[in-house]
């Protein structure tokens, strides 16, 4: 179930995830999103991408819950945690600027997501938190690129505080989120305006202005996934499988 829709208008690419469970990622969209992502890269006529979810609710609520206690040994569960590593990393490489729309709540993978763009909108009702430790694991394969964004002390104050929410005013002023609207509506009339603007720019400077902003990053390709293997691990606990079925109900 859910749904990665792709439009093109102009330069610009929009991206729409969507999952019934308040936008969360099960494996399969996570593959479909990395492939889109991959192909939009090679895509010459296109100079912007936008990143969404549908809905007026969450952003994104991270990991499937559902899929997360299905996971039964080592291989799959690294193998699940590889596809955030996939998405952050075909972020990271693609030549585009992305801009993230984050209409709302974000949680654990959502926080990633959100820090993995290159420029982010958001509202009021963006709160996030990193609730990985409460449920025995850990935001280990998200925590590059948020504390890219954000910074080690912030990131730790979340992880470490994993039942609380995080304010979008907190993360504006910790540099998660770029711009800040009360409404969706005085969102998407900016975002509008600011990729009216930005996609008119010369691609070739966008694109080496990309390179510079990602600097530093190329040891992801080994070590997002040496995370996405302790967390495969973690996930096979009795403590995170009790935690999961506390949570679900």
């Amino acid at each position: 179930m859910g749904s990665i829709e792709t439009v093109i208008h102009n330069n610009v690419a929009t991206i729409t995830f969507y999952h019934p469970s308040s936008n969360s990622f099960p494996s399969t969209l996570l593959q479909e999103l990395t492939d889109e992502l991959n192909t939009l890269s090679k895509n010459e006529t296109v100079s912007i991408l936008i990143l969404k979810s549908a809905g007026t609710g969450a952003f994104c609520a991270g990991a499937s819950f559902d899929e997360l206690l299905s996971i039964s040994n080592y291989e799959d569960g690294s193998r699940f945690f590889s596809g955030f590593a996939n998405v952050i990393n075909a972020m990271r490489k693609c030549p585009k600027l992305i801009i993230g729309r984050i209409h709302g709540k974000a949680v654990g993978g959502g926080v990633g997501l959100a820090a993995a763009c290159d420029y982010s909108f958001a509202t009021s009702k963006s709160d996030v938190k990193l609730s990985e430790i409460a449920i025995g694991i850990g935001p280990f394969v998200i925590e590059p690129a948020v504390s890219r964004k954000i910074g080690k002390m912030p990131m730790s104050e979340m992880t470490l505080n994993p039942t609380a929410w995080k304010t979008s005013k907190w993360a504006f002023e910790k540099g998660l989120f770029t711009e800040v609207f009360e409404t969706i509506e005085e969102l998407d009339n900016r975002l509008e305006q600011y990729v009216a603007e930005i996609s008119s720019y010369n691609k070739e400077a966008l694109y080496e202005m990309k390179k510079v902003l990602w600097e530093g990053t190329n040891h992801w390709e080994s070590l997002l996934y040496e995370r996405a293997a302790i967390s495969g691990r973690l996930v096979l606990s009795d403590f995170t499988k009790n935690a999961l079925e506390k949570f679900k109900k």
